[in-house]
């Protein structure tokens, strides 16, 4: 199993867990309070909404991921969704340790 799939299942973990925050006004609420540790937004969302997302995120310093297109993200989590905040360190400290490698 390569690395992409490990971060999809663990992204459907989380959202089993009830660890995900998903849309766009839950993920920007999330990163605002500091309970976010790590967005995923989707390689295929909106540039005006992606601006919003890399500037909030770098303001905030939360590492940010394009890597998945909506369509693996909807079939990870069962969301359709453009973006997705993981809040919880653990899950999100071992996606980025995939995302690394």
């Amino acid at each position: 199993m390569n690395n992409d799939q490990k971060i999809l299942n663990l992204l459907g973990l989380a959202r089993r867990a009830g660890k995900l925050e998903a849309g766009e006004d839950m993920a920007l609420k999330a990163i605002r309070n500091g309970k976010a540790s790590l967005v995923f937004f989707a390689s295929d969302g909106g540039p005006s909404t992606l601006k919003k997302f890399t500037d909030k995120t770098t303001s905030y310093d939360v590492p940010m991921c394009t890597r998945f297109s909506k369509a693996q993200l909807a079939d990870a989590t069962g969301m359709p969704r453009t973006v997705l905040a993981v809040a919880n360190r653990g899950f999100a400290k071992k996606m980025r340790q995939y995302l690394e490698q």
